[in-house]
């Protein structure tokens, strides 16, 4: 991506619904060949390393309906700092740059995060009562993790989307009791050394 020029984000989780960047336009878009999936372990932000959360990232295969920002050139480098602040503080998320197509079918160049499988906070696809468990339990500092599902699947559903595994979370626990028992630990893996 040149360094001139306006910039576009490509958001499919919190920064759909808390962008914290100033942006001229915001558009409905679709991204070919990755999928939204709470694939990556919280340790932070929403769970702990004793309790993990589970976020959202973008992982292969698949597509993914979200919203793409358009940042005013004079506001491109800021922005991209303040973005990268925010993802890139553990190393799970690539940054990327992809095409998105807007409602009008007109396709731009983004950036966005997608997840590494090579990390290890890395989940993968966990089942889904790993999952439900995960998100029902964990907490971190900016708040409880079913917020954050809860959050993002009622801001898809304002802008017409529904994510069928978002919403079944939001549903299972909606009817479950207080959370208890032992918390979900996330897999050991290898540490690959070149």
């Amino acid at each position: 991506m040149s360094q001139n020029g306006d910039l576009w984000i490509f958001a499919y989780g919190s920064l759909m619904w808390r962008p914290d960047f100033v942006f001229v336009e915001r558009h409905k878009a679709r991204l070919s060949g990755y999928h939204r999936s709470l694939c990556i372990f919280s340790h932070h932000y929403r769970g702990t390393t004793e309790t993990p959360g589970l976020v959202l990232g973008l992982d292969r295969g698949g597509s993914c309906l979200g919203v793409a920002f358009k940042v005013d050139s004079n506001h491109r480098e800021a922005t991209l700092d303040a973005v990268r602040a925010r993802e890139l503080v553990t190393g799970v998320y690539l940054e990327v740059t992809v095409n998105v197509t807007l409602p009008d079918g007109a396709q731009v160049r983004a950036t966005t995060y997608v997840a590494d499988r090579a990390h290890l906070q890395y989940a993968g696809k966990l089942h889904r009562q790993t999952v439900l468990a995960c998100v029902a339990r964990a907490a971190g500092v900016t708040g409880p993790n079913l917020d954050y599902v809860r959050n993002t699947d009622l801001h898809l559903r304002n802008i017409g989307i529904v994510d069928r595994n978002l919403a079944w979370i939001v549903q299972a626990i909606d009817g479950l009791p207080e959370p208890e028992g032992a918390t979900i630990k996330p897999p050991r893996r290898s540490i690959k050394t070149a």
